[in-house]
């Protein structure tokens, strides 16, 4: 399983502009220490495993949390492939060969002549 998330406080001190950094920090290093494949970017943070271990690991990082606000936002979208592993960087290959190949125009995949 790949499971994306976001999780950030609110109800609590935050910086002048807004930002929960810190907090979101705190969160990004459990899933760190966890050993699983991951991967970071400006709005979610993607990791892949059994579901009991991914599900662990964002129940911790959402504790890590806790502390930097009264009210707790998380954010989940999993994509659930039973058999397959390595999918955090396979899609994206698989992604990026279709766009090398080039993608037939939509409007000439349903013409028949």
């Amino acid at each position: 399983m790949i499971l994306a998330f976001s999780v950030a406080p609110s109800g609590g001190e935050t910086s002048s502009d807004g930002s929960v950094s810190d907090a979101v920090a705190q969160a990004v290093a459990i899933v760190r220490e966890s050993g699983l494949p991951h991967r970071t970017s400006s709005m979610f943070t993607e990791i892949e495993g059994e579901w009991d271990e991914v599900f662990d690991v964002v129940k911790r990082a959402t504790e890590a949390v806790m502390p930097f606000g009264s009210r707790i936002s998380l954010v989940m979208k999993a994509d659930i492939r039973p058999g397959f592993t390595g999918e955090l960087d396979g899609k994206l290959e698989r992604l990026e060969q279709a766009i090398e190949g080039g993608v037939p125009d939509a409007r000439a995949r349903g013409r028949h002549s």
